[in-house]
């Protein structure tokens, strides 16, 4: 997921865009702990989407605040 794409959401589906991508790191964790993951790279990819949606709704609420 691209940083551009996720400026475009509103506040709202970042918010659930957040949910969804928690919910599919908790699904990929309970995976790898069973070995039945397929490719691990997808946990820190996840990680990062949820790093770059966190921020840019950070900073949009900053930007709202002032």
């Amino acid at each position: 997921m691209k940083a551009a794409e996720i400026r475009k959401m509103s506040n709202a589906e970042l918010t659930a865009k957040i949910g969804e991508l928690k919910a599919e790191l908790f699904h990929l964790r309970f995976q790898h702990a069973i070995n039945q993951l397929e490719n691990p790279m997808r946990i820190q990819a996840v990680k990062k989407d949820i790093a770059r949606v966190a921020t840019i709704l950070k900073q949009n609420e900053l930007k709202d605040a002032q």
